[in-house]
């Protein structure tokens, strides 16, 4: 009912919206839907792992893919006894399957103890020194390019011009001779 345009006068001057948006991001209208969506974010720490699907983003498929038949092979006519090849296909399949595991579990954990380190140095490196030595560069870089460019334009173009209207008048006619 009539409540509500007096509600709006009430809260008129309220701290956390204003109608020309929020006083941090001036530029983002809906102050209410930033704040909600800073809240509902996820911490990446607490996400679930997948334990079926380890390689979502294909890293490995055409790398460590390795099955007996990709490594071992009898052509026609030179066939081992089966009983061998099996025995071969099942020793190498449990080996490597087991071995991986036993590995994994003696190496694996400092092993991602050291890959997190380095690509947390890494990110760190590229976010506090790579992108603002880059930044600092690009800037200095512009400075020079404006004096380059007041230098071209001053010598260079004037000089460029006399020598094209110097060979401006100069026509070139060619003729076959048969």
């Amino acid at each position: 009912g009539g409540g509500g345009e007096s509600d709006q006068k009430e809260y008129i001057h309220s701290p956390f919206i204003r109608k020309q948006g929020n006083i941090y991001k001036p530029n983002n209208k809906s102050m209410d839907n930033d704040s909600l969506n800073e809240k509902t974010m996820q911490d990446v720490h607490t996400k679930e792992i997948d334990l079926v699907n380890r390689d979502p983003k294909h890293l490995n498929d055409h790398v460590v893919k390795v099955d007996f038949e990709d490594v071992i092979a009898e052509p026609a006519g030179t066939y081992s006894f089966d009983g061998v090849w099996k025995a071969s296909f099942t020793t190498f399949t449990v080996t490597k399957y087991w071995f991986y595991r036993l590995l994994t579990a003696l190496v694996g954990i400092p092993l991602a103890l050291i890959w997190g380190i380095f690509f947390a140095i890494l990110s760190f490196l590229h976010i506090w020194a790579v992108v603002p030595c880059i930044k600092s560069y690009l800037i200095e870089i512009h400075c020079v390019s404006q004096v380059y460019s007041i230098c071209v334009h001053t010598f260079c173009d004037p000089l460029f011009e006399a020598i094209g209207k110097c060979f401006s008048s100069i026509r070139v006619t060619t003729t076959k001779v048969v």
